[in-house]
């Protein structure tokens, strides 16, 4: 619009002074025409001045326009810049009014170089201001939609990543609680066990406190273990050195048989590539049975059933009052089941409020008032990875807690 203005002011100069050649008005409309061009030049300022003062930059160019326009109406086309300059500076009704009135103007100044009366010079002037001022309000509608698609894309980004922060904040709560429990609580628990025995027994019984002391004091080397490992996001202590899983399986069994006295037998049946083997596994405790290797699931998923097995015994130990637990890795083809079963006192798992609930390998129950991570911990480690959890119990039958993860996820 700036080209197109000085563009017509100067075809406009040069069509009167050709066509007026030494009239008297000539000078008035060349001075006219260079104040006007100075006048214009000085739009970009006022605008950054503030609104008042480009209206009133505004006033100053239609007037000069308006003062050379009546003598010389060839100017008149130089209207049309300033449709575009007046839609833009001031409200619509203004400019609109503002429009009309500079339409008038060229239609009586173009009527005035006419010999006779045409017509179009009296329909042409307000059609190119009508269709000028439609095409900005159009525009100006579009880019206020624009504006506010934009503004609503950027705050929806915004809420957005506020909610993604949020849960990553969540998930990541939930992980350190996961693994808070399932090592280092499960630990504790244990020393605790065996500290308060060696109390009840130091005085009766030396040799048998010593060796209580002496296990959680491995307890507490393990536990410093598995926190060095948590704090560097590695996997479980058993896991870390690149053992596999039915070694670190084994090793948790035959730990738990030696230091809290709960025999445990662990049973590997199956590989990945679908082959079974092994032998069965009873309750009637033991040491761990060996059988084909394991492999083939990720690290994390690994090290999820690792914590399972974990949290699961702590709370046979600590809970069911069971003689004995097995732990048995299956691999079925399509799927890697963990089952830790225990012949202790069992509940029924359609009475939440069955107080032998509170035997269930982590059913949670015997931790809701301070603790609370057992079955909730497990299904969530499981869902990262398409897993599913079942508890199978009864009241006086022992509990059997099934992990499963399907191997064509993995």
């Amino acid at each position: 619009m700036h080209t197109a203005f000085v563009l017509l002011l100067g075809a406009s100069l040069t069509r009167f002074v050709a066509h007026h050649p030494g009239a008297a008005r000539v000078p008035w409309v060349i001075g006219l025409s260079v104040a006007l061009a100075v006048l214009y030049a000085l739009g970009p300022a006022a605008r950054k001045a503030g609104p008042s003062t480009h209206r009133l930059w505004l006033a100053a160019v239609v007037v000069a326009w308006v003062v050379i326009v009546l003598l010389a109406p060839s100017f008149a086309w130089c209207a049309i810049p300033l449709f575009y300059t007046g839609l833009r500076t001031l409200p619509a009704r203004a400019a609109i009014i503002l429009v009309a009135a500079l339409t008038v103007l060229v239609v009586i100044s173009q009527l005035r170089l006419a010999d006779g009366f045409d017509p179009n010079l009296l329909l042409l002037p307000p059609a190119v201001a009508g269709l000028a001022t439609a095409v900005f309000l159009h525009m100006q509608r579009q880019a206020a939609r624009q504006h506010a698609l934009i503004d609503d894309l950027v705050r929806t980004q915004r809420e957005l990543a506020a909610t993604e922060r949020r849960a990553g904040a969540l998930a990541e709560r939930q992980r350190l609680a996961m693994e808070i429990h399932d090592s280092l609580a499960q630990g504790l628990s244990s020393q605790q066990m065996l500290l308060q025995a060696a109390a009840r027994t130091w005085d009766t019984d030396p040799a048998t406190a010593r060796t209580h002391v002496t296990t959680a004091t491995s307890i507490v080397a393990r536990n410093l273990a598995e926190a060095r490992a948590f704090v560097h996001d590695l996997a479980p202590a058993d896991l870390a050195d690149g053992g596999t899983l039915h070694d670190a399986l084994r090793a948790l069994a035959e730990r738990e048989s030696a230091e809290s006295g709960l025999p445990v037998r662990f049973h590997l049946d199956g590989s990945p590539g679908g082959a079974r083997g092994g032998t069965s596994a009873g309750i009637p405790g033991g040491t761990a049975s060996s059988g084909t290797a394991s492999g083939g699931l990720p690290a994390a998923a690994e090290a999820a059933l690792m914590r399972i097995a974990q949290g699961a015994l702590a709370n046979v130990r600590e809970h069911a009052g069971a003689s004995a637990a097995v732990i048995t890795l299956s691999y079925l083809g399509d799927q890697a089941v963990l089952d830790i079963a225990d012949d202790g006192r069992g509940f029924d798992p359609a009475d939440p409020t069955d107080p032998a609930a509170r035997a269930a390998p982590g059913s949670g129950a015997a931790e809701g008032a301070g603790r609370g991570h057992g079955l909730p911990a497990m299904r969530a480690r499981l869902r990262q990875f398409g897993g599913t959890l079942t508890v199978e119990s009864g009241a006086g039958e022992g509990t059997v807690v099934t992990a499963t993860i399907p191997l064509e996820h993995q």
